[in-house]
């Protein structure tokens, strides 16, 4: 894999693949519904190329890396490996902000996959197995009735 040299580069990269996923439109004149003048124009933004989500594997290559492997050996050990790290966060907000519609299946197994736990399987890890339940004497007998108490 060729590396990139600068991390102006790596920036310019990372920009140039977030700013490729917003899609490209365009705008149209259409006439105002119900207007019989040739005045009433409106704009209307024309779909050229819808938006698409980002990617780890789409990032990888935007950041000429042959594998996420290969990226993710780089985020460890790599000269410019906070940039390409802000830019996988990147990623993962896109998906984390997925958790918040109705059907969030993908974006929970995205982020599994990326080492996220549920929080209840980490506090089962600390429930015992056994419960031993003991009955221990007061000492001292409870009042059955208000009649019984001593003031």
């Amino acid at each position: 894999m060729k590396q990139l040299k600068t991390i102006k580069a790596y920036r310019a990269r990372i920009k140039k693949y977030f700013t490729s996923l917003q899609g490209v439109y365009h705008m149209e004149k259409v006439p105002v519904k119900g207007s019989k003048e040739p005045t009433g124009m409106i704009d209307h933004k024309v779909c050229d190329r819808e938006p698409e989500p980002p990617t780890l594997s789409g990032l990888a290559l935007a950041l000429n890396f042959t594998s996420i492997t290969e990226m993710e050996a780089y985020e460890r050990e790599g000269k410019f490996a906070p940039v390409v790290k802000k830019a996988r966060l990147r990623v993962e907000t896109e998906y984390e902000k997925k958790l918040h519609f109705q059907s969030s299946t993908g974006a929970i197994f995205f982020l599994k996959n990326l080492g996220w736990n549920e929080k209840t399987e980490d506090l089962l890890q600390d429930i015992p197995k056994t419960i031993k339940i003991e009955i221990v004497d007061p000492g001292t007998k409870l009042a059955g009735t208000e009649k019984e108490v001593d003031l």
